[in-house]
């Protein structure tokens, strides 16, 4: 709850900073000015060889994301504070018993994920806007959430539901421009019914799936 309720005082942070310090001179929108090139992310289409991608605006966030994933399944699967990490969310209780320091885990994971969440604004602020806006976060933290409960918390299910959740989202943006009668929430309402059928799938095919690969035991005597 103590961590939930920091997000309005930086909401409110960021509304004074923008508004006071760092606004565009002589406008009245909440948002700085618009950075200058060498503060913005390049094309990936500058900066690969042939026409891949085309006109896309897909930029450098795109090599760094996947970087990030990549470090996090190192981080937890090749590491001993990854293995601290992973023993700690399965049995704390144990955990503790074994040594592992509950508060130590729990600063640096919250740091690690505080890091990881300000990297999303790489994409939209340096690579989309090319300046601070109020509110260009957009519900994505959590989206974030949702993403990673589909991706099972694992690196590569989340990268796999990060591009389920891109493709709802951007094919939801582009049918409600062309069809007037698709409205905004009926893409939100297709992204919860995918988490739920997701969640609904290990518990109803699961029990069915371990019986059928589990080893018969052996027989004694």
């Amino acid at each position: 709850i103590t961590t939930i309720m920091f997000n309005f005082i930086g909401a409110a942070l960021m509304g004074y900073l923008l508004v006071d310090v760092l606004s565009k001179p002589g406008s009245m929108q909440p948002e700085t000015r618009t950075f200058e090139a060498g503060g913005q992310l390049p094309l990936l289409q500058s900066l690969l060889p042939g026409n891949f991608f085309g006109a896309s605006q897909v930029n450098l966030a795109l090599i760094i994301a996947i970087l990030c994933s990549i470090g996090v399944w190192i981080l937890i699967w090749r590491t001993r504070l990854g293995y601290e990490i992973r023993s700690f969310g399965a049995n704390p209780t144990a955990a503790v018993y074994a040594g592992i320091s509950p508060v130590r885990i729990i600063i640096i994971t919250m740091l690690i994920s505080g890091g990881l969440s300000g990297m999303m604004a790489l994409n939209e602020i340096m690579g989309a806007q090319n300046r601070l806006i109020l509110e260009f976060v957009g519900g994505y933290g959590f989206v974030g959430i949702a993403v990673a409960l589909m991706g099972r918390a694992h690196p590569v299910g989340i990268v796999l539901a990060a591009i389920l959740f891109g493709m709802l989202y951007q094919g939801g943006a582009e049918l409600a421009f062309e069809k007037p009668t698709i409205s905004r929430d009926m893409i939100v309402v297709i992204q919860g019914l995918v988490i739920l059928f997701a969640g609904a799938l290990e518990y109803m095919f699961r029990p069915s799936l371990v019986r059928l690969f589990a080893r018969p035991s052996p027989v004694s005597g």
